[in-house]
């Protein structure tokens, strides 16, 4: 496959244009038009001559928009195709503040949550840096969104298929890449990366001089039921991660969150709620409690509004930092994988 470009920071760039015989100047031409998410044939400030010779030996957007579904609630979800035919997906949130995008970090994952269905046909592959930056860019212009303080993506999180932390020297490249001057520039004190809890790879984030909002999906105080619900659990304990958060907030000063998706009758009950309190009071986080996105692939089932508020009161009384996320997309397939996996079930030919 040609290499794409977007994948490319400024100086790396410069390189490429000046091995063609371009001047250095072109390089920013380029660069700009590629974060505005523009192909070659778009590129009108370049000679058709240049263009011609940066199509034959590159791309310039890794993946294409080819479905967009929007919920009652504002909520948007995308369905992107990847230059080499697989697909992955992304979320589009509004808030008061602006966008919020939710990108995938790999084609399918192998992480195996059973709440989850983007685990369901296993890992296909990495996502390279171009491609995660490449969903974020293409959301972007279908917004109208330009650049720097032009742009209408405030906010990411990398929340959607896959484990970051899996795919860890492309996550961390991507960072560097979407904050970088001159590009679309999303500040990393605006993006949020969700881990299942590699803990090796958390302790070498912490050294990465980033500056993102760390989060660790919990989803149970007990190390023997999180194993259930999460195969990861059997390599890393609860503690161990608690280990990793402490040092991440000890080298970068960021508050971390714990992401707490609630089963009826799995993780949802008072005896849950004060283990919780009892291993996170006085830590420097967050509890996030999100109401299970049901998935007909397995039998585990979302808890009532009444008895997630219940269980966010007893966090709350017990002295923690929480909130229960607000539902979204759930008549458009929001949760991780959904709609993909619907691709891949009802669509052999492309099209949904």
């Amino acid at each position: 496959m040609k290499e794409c470009l977007l994948g490319l920071n400024l100086e790396k760039l410069k390189s490429v244009i000046s091995d063609l015989g371009e001047k250095s100047f072109r390089a920013g031409q380029i660069y700009k038009a590629l974060h505005l998410g523009l192909d070659f044939s778009e590129m009108t400030e370049l000679s058709k001559t240049l263009r011609e010779k940066l199509s034959e030996q590159y791309t310039a957007q890794p993946v294409t928009i080819i479905k967009n579904l929007k919920s009652v609630d504002g909520t948007q979800k995308f369905l992107f195709k990847l230059c080499d035919g697989n697909v992955i997906e992304g979320v589009l949130m509004k808030y008061k503040y602006g966008y919020t995008i939710c990108v995938s970090t790999q084609v399918g994952c192998r992480m195996g949550c059973a709440f989850c269905a983007s685990g369901l046909h296993g890992l296909v592959r990495n996502l390279t840096s171009a491609e995660i930056l490449g969903e974020v860019i293409a959301v972007n212009r279908y917004l109208g969104g330009g650049l720097g303080d032009k742009r209408q993506i405030i906010n990411i999180v990398l929340m959607g298929s896959g484990e970051p932390l899996d795919n860890y020297d492309n996550t961390v490249e991507f960072l560097r890449l979407v904050s970088e001057t001159g590009g679309i520039n999303i500040s990393q004190r605006n993006i949020s990366l969700s881990t299942s809890g590699i803990v090796p790879k958390m302790y070498k984030l912490a050294d990465e001089d980033v500056s993102i909002n760390l989060t660790v999906s919990l989803h149970s105080p007990f190390d023997e039921e999180r194993e259930q619900i999460m195969p990861v659990a059997k390599t890393y304990k609860i503690d161990e991660i608690l280990g990793a958060c402490a040092n991440y907030f000890k080298k970068t000063g960021r508050r971390y969150i714990f992401e707490y998706v609630l089963i009826r009758g799995n993780n949802d009950s008072i005896r849950h709620a004060n283990a919780l309190i009892s291993k996170l009071k006085g830590r420097p986080c967050h509890v996030n409690l999100i109401r299970l996105n049901e998935v007909k692939e397995n039998e585990l089932k979302s808890a009532t509004d009444k008895e997630a508020y219940r269980f966010l009161g007893l966090l709350e009384k017990g002295g923690l930092s929480a909130t229960l996320r607000r539902r979204m997309g759930e008549d458009i397939d929001g949760a991780c994988g959904q709609l993909r996996q619907r691709y891949i079930e009802e669509n052999s030919t492309g099209e949904i």
